[in-house]
């Protein structure tokens, strides 16, 4: 299976709606791809469910076909006349397989066309997502990596599982990720053709507010939705990264297909991104940083006086963890975004405050934003500027979070390629 990635021109759409294939393995999460399917559905794509044998006997075809709307694709046989299993496949515009088992990631990893699901992959010739459940033993097996390996090189976008309870009493890696979440991958992958220019980077990202501590009960913070950072770890993914999201305080989901390390403090920040970056072609510091911390940390509630009375809190500065990267790095260089958050008055003020902090970072790229009227933080959109370290610009004007990322990714891979 070496499928082509990005849209087919003039690939065949119902109206306006993207034709989807839900491929569905014979596991037992089979039951969650009904929720994958209302998603794709609800949101808009045009659904053929096609399910293994072994699937079938999880969840049954009349409920795919209900709730696609469509008739049910699950042998080479049926309908042998419309030659379904190379027009499903050449005519879609994503195939998602959710679950994909360890089973059906190997068969497919050596191009074995034993059923309808594998034939579909064969003759795709569009961006293939594969959600993959299994039990934690069989992810972590070398086959199992050796095989998702492979595909990865060959440009399919294989989900990193997700953590958590599986099959009877185990826990671990190899759960499902979030239906949702799926859906979201898949929408990000139609959302553009797929360049396939992140294919095999290992990127690290960090998202959201830290916070510092003051008692048990209370910290000292910022208003960072992480929202930016969680487009960033979404876009990569759908560009073929294999992604690391560093994730302090989140008011957003966290994507489908990334490994997460969560933090609290800007020290627990640091030890994390330094430890990830070890073996990253690119990091990306997107989280807000609080800047001060108490210097004392009451090991108790600090009780609230009956009488009202002012209070002094001695702050100290936390550490500067994007310059510590940048101060830490070795060997092989990884490409270091920093973001800053400005108050400014005009465009041409912004971009020198940003001019400053890339000289004082040392980092590559520097994503400057101006804030302070409630534009950015927790909003949908921005407006930002990408500084590069040559003295290269970037404008780019108000869109959507997820533009601003692609954006992004775009100046890193301009690194990559003048290294």
């Amino acid at each position: 299976m070496s499928p082509q990635l990005g849209a087919k021109a003039g690939s065949p759409q119902v109206g306006d709606r993207p034709r989807v294939v839900l491929g569905v393995a014979g596991g037992i999460a089979a039951y969650k791809g009904v929720e994958v399917l209302r998603g794709l559905t609800e949101s808009g794509h045009s659904v053929t469910v096609v399910p293994t044998a072994a699937a079938l006997k999880f969840v049954g075809e009349p409920t795919w076909a209900a709730l696609s709307a469509h008739p049910i694709a699950t042998s080479v046989w049926a309908n042998a006349h419309e030659v379904s299993h190379v027009k499903l496949g050449q005519q879609a515009d994503c195939v998602v397989v959710a679950p994909a088992t360890a089973d059906l990631i190997a068969r497919a990893t050596h191009g074995i066309a034993n059923d309808l699901l594998t034939n579909v992959l064969l003759t795709a010739r569009c961006p293939i997502v594969l959600a993959p459940a299994m039990h934690t033993e069989m992810w972590q097996h070398p086959a199992t990596q050796c095989n998702v390996a492979a595909l990865r090189a060959r440009g399919v976008i294989v989900l990193e599982p997700a953590a958590g309870r599986l099959t009877g009493a185990d826990f671990g890696p190899g759960r499902l990720p979030d239906p949702a979440a799926i859906v979201a991958a898949v929408q990000d992958v139609l959302r553009r053709p797929p360049t396939g220019d992140l294919a095999g980077r290992r990127v690290v990202v960090s998202a959201g507010g830290t916070r510092e501590s003051w008692d048990p009960v209370r910290f000292i913070g910022n208003i960072s939705s992480g929202r930016q950072g969680v487009e960033l770890a979404r876009t990569a993914v759908s560009r073929g990264a294999l992604v690391t999201l560093v994730a302090a305080h989140l008011d957003v989901p966290i994507p489908a297909g990334v490994t997460v390390v969560p933090v609290s403090s800007a020290e627990d920040l640091l030890q994390a991104m330094a430890a990830a970056a070890r073996d990253a072609d690119a990091v990306v510091m997107a989280a807000a940083v609080a800047d001060f911390r108490p210097e004392a940390v009451a090991s108790g509630k600090i009780k609230k006086p009956d009488e009202p009375v002012n209070v002094s809190l001695k702050l100290s500065q936390t550490v500067d963890v994007l310059a510590e990267l940048v101060r830490r790095r070795e060997g092989e260089l990884p490409v270091i975004v920093g973001f800053a958050a400005e108050t400014a008055a005009d465009a041409t003020e912004l971009a020198e405050l940003g001019r400053r902090k890339l000289a004082r970072k040392g980092c590559e790229l520097l994503v400057v934003n101006e804030v302070g009227r409630q534009v950015v933080f927790g909003a949908e959109e921005n407006e930002v500027t990408i500084l590069g370290h040559e003295g290269t610009q970037v404008h780019v004007a108000r869109s959507s979070k997820a533009a601003i990322s692609d954006a992004v990714w775009d100046a890193v891979v301009h690194e990559w390629k003048r290294a």
